[in-house]
């Protein structure tokens, strides 16, 4: 063997060796974070957290067709009963008055009255009773979307008038209400 093949092989065999050593220590690392959830690539770091949707259906809010309404997110879904799937989420001013956690059913609608407040509204659902007020969703004919006066105990839910009339197409009497904190 020549010199310079010899100082080859030797280089080669260095370049080889730091290369199998760096593929352990990433291996090692890829190790020690499945191992620990939330850790990064950085010491004393942690990833930060998959941000959460807030369109994305809750989780726990029953299964097949439901309407699914979320108190905190101020939100509707509508699911369908194939795949749960959403037709369509939207979000509401809430009422004075929230009805309780838990499944529920429409038990009557209207097409046109006058709110507890005052405001025409129409496509009205009605689902739950709170505190002596009976709670339902409901669109105003002007479009308005305000929040209620917090001295009057109203049970309105109130949603844009092209999600009324979604909301008013889906949920017949006897469709399943989830209300969810």
């Amino acid at each position: 063997m020549t010199r310079s093949s010899g100082l080859v092989a030797g280089l080669t065999a260095a370049a080889l060796a730091g290369v199998g050593f760096l593929a352990y220590k990433a291996e090692a690392s890829v190790s020690e974070l499945k191992a620990k959830p939330g850790a990064s690539t950085a010491p004393g770091k942690t990833a930060p957290k998959a941000p959460v949707n807030p369109l994305a259906l809750p989780l726990n809010s029953g299964t097949g067709e439901r309407v699914v309404y979320g108190l905190q997110s101020r939100r509707v879904w509508l699911v369908e009963a194939k795949g749960n799937k959403v037709r369509r989420t939207f979000t509401v001013m809430p009422s004075t008055v929230n009805p309780p956690a838990g499944t529920h059913s429409v038990t009557s609608r209207a097409g046109k009255i006058p709110g507890s407040d005052g405001v025409a509204i129409e496509h009205v659902v009605r689902f739950a009773k709170a505190d002596g007020v009976t709670v339902g969703f409901s669109a105003a004919v002007n479009g308005s979307m305000a929040a209620p006066d917090p001295k009057k105990k109203t049970g309105g839910v109130r949603m844009a008038r092209e999600d009324g009339n979604a909301m008013w197409s889906f949920a017949t009497v006897g469709t399943k209400v989830v209300v969810v904190p």
